[in-house]
């Protein structure tokens, strides 16, 4: 079996198409499902985030694999197969190890840097585990991507190289309106709305309440999430309802829902810079994907729209620290070595069936002398069988510990067949071992969002 992830992201696709392709929760439960359902995959993962949907699989065939998993992303975000084909990517073994490492890193970000990704990917193993779907393989590939993003948050300057999506789309908002950088230099006195109660808004309403904005709503379709986290900031919340009264008196708007259509269209938008007191602008920061906000907004007169798209083209322009170079290298380093862990893991049902084997030729064998000089005391057999044992141990160390280092390096996976054919191993034998390794290795439990 073999990793394959096939996706699309804003690398390789418009927003107008990302929308489009946005899967909603049950959807990906049940492409999840549908996925190890199909013949080449044995596993599935899904990343999905606001600027990326990723399906990775643990797969038999190449090209089968490539082409069902692109079928299932087009059937289940509804775009057709024709239409999305040109914007998917296919990353293979080696390089889609590459490819979620650097995601993790915050390397493949719209604003590079960003450690927002890693709650995500510990969102996609979580459901992963639930739905049963994530096997050895994804959970060590996931597992061991997490490490690899906070081990590059820990030891480079990644961190300065680019900022969360919130504050960058913050601060591109007070340089649009405000005329200055950074959003902090701007922040105070401005009132702020919050729609959406989930980790996106979460950050946001955060980000909001330590810039020192004078005040911050949160709104939500389920008002006790959104009392929860105004609450934390120190605001106060409403319902969706009340959005068309709350609109005329914020300066600053962050919306991130996971709906479905839009949120806040233009004529709201219109009717509340008719009815407000304020002078200034009201400044439109859409994270959401599909788009919460019309983008007809951004053209009246009063408003500034910041969305995904605009953040995306203003990101493309963001200077890269010099740590983006020494996070590469760790990446690299770490493909490596998840590598060579993989490969030689592969081999170690292989070793434990030929020493199983081995085991069962000397008890025979030792049954057999036990007929053949039945006088020998206790003492007596007791030394010949640990004379026996030592022997078989001793021709079987070296050759088992040089061939793990082998299966270890580049192409080493074909050390294992080798063995098998050199001591005739039973293939069930070596399929048994593998099944108990595998289902005696439990998964890192999940721990909430990093």
């Amino acid at each position: 079996m073999s990793l394959l992830v096939v996706g699309l992201s804003h690398r390789s696709a418009p927003v107008s198409v990302l929308e489009r392709a946005a899967l909603a929760e049950d959807t990906k439960v049940k492409l999840l499902h549908d996925a190890v359902a199909a013949e080449p995959a044995a596993e599935a993962a899904i990343l999905s985030t606001c600027n990326r949907i990723e399906l990775y699989a643990d797969v038999d065939k190449f090209h089968a694999g490539v082409a069902e998993l692109s079928t299932l992303l087009a059937d289940h975000s509804g775009v057709p197969l024709e239409e999305l084909t040109p914007y998917l990517y296919v990353h293979y073994e080696d390089r889609a190890v590459h490819h979620l490492f650097s995601v993790a890193c915050g390397l493949d970000s719209m604003v590079v840097g960003e450690g927002q990704i890693l709650g995500q990917i510990k969102d996609t193993l979580s459901t992963g585990q639930e739905q049963h779907t994530a096997g050895r393989l994804l959970n060590d590939l996931f597992q061991q991507s997490l490490r690899v993003g906070k081990r590059a948050h820990s030891e480079t300057g990644i961190d300065r190289a680019g900022q969360s999506l919130v504050t960058f789309g913050l601060d591109q908002l007070a340089q649009a309106i405000g005329g200055v950088d950074s959003f902090a230099d701007w922040a105070k006195d401005k009132r702020a709305l919050v729609i959406g109660a989930g980790s996106m808004s979460s950050l946001a309403a955060n980000t909001l309440a330590r810039a020192g904005v004078s005040e911050i709503v949160v709104a939500n379709r389920t008002h006790a999430r959104a009392a929860r986290l105004a609450e934390a900031v120190g605001g106060r919340a409403v319902r969706m309802d009340d959005l068309a009264a709350e609109l005329p008196h914020a300066d600053i708007v962050v919306s991130c829902t996971g709906a479905t259509g839009q949120v806040i269209d233009a004529e709201t938008v219109a009717r509340a810079l008719a009815s407000r007191t304020s002078q200034s602008p009201i400044g439109l920061l859409d994270l959401a994907m599909p788009r919460d906000t019309d983008p007809a907004a951004g053209a009246l007169d009063g408003a500034h729209l910041v969305d995904l798209e605009t953040i995306g083209t203003a990101a493309q322009d963001a200077p890269m620290a010099a740590d983006v170079d020494t996070v590469r290298k760790i990446v690299s380093a770490e493909v490596a070595a998840f590598g060579a862990a993989q490969r030689a893991a592969h081999i170690t049902p292989t070793v434990i069936a030929l020493r199983s084997m081995a085991a069962d030729l000397v008890a025979s064998e030792l049954a057999r002398l036990d007929g053949r000089l039945p006088d020998l005391d206790d003492r007596e057999r007791a030394e010949v069988s640990q004379t026996v044992r030592r022997v078989v141990d001793k021709l079987l160390h070296a050759p088992t510990v040089r061939v793990k280092q082998l299966a270890g390096e580049p192409g080493g996976a074909g050390y294992a067949d080798a063995l098998r054919e050199l001591f005739d191993l039973d293939p069930q034998a070596v399929a048994a071992v593998s099944s108990v390794t595998r289902s005696d290795e439990p998964a890192e439990p999940n721990r909430g969002r990093a």
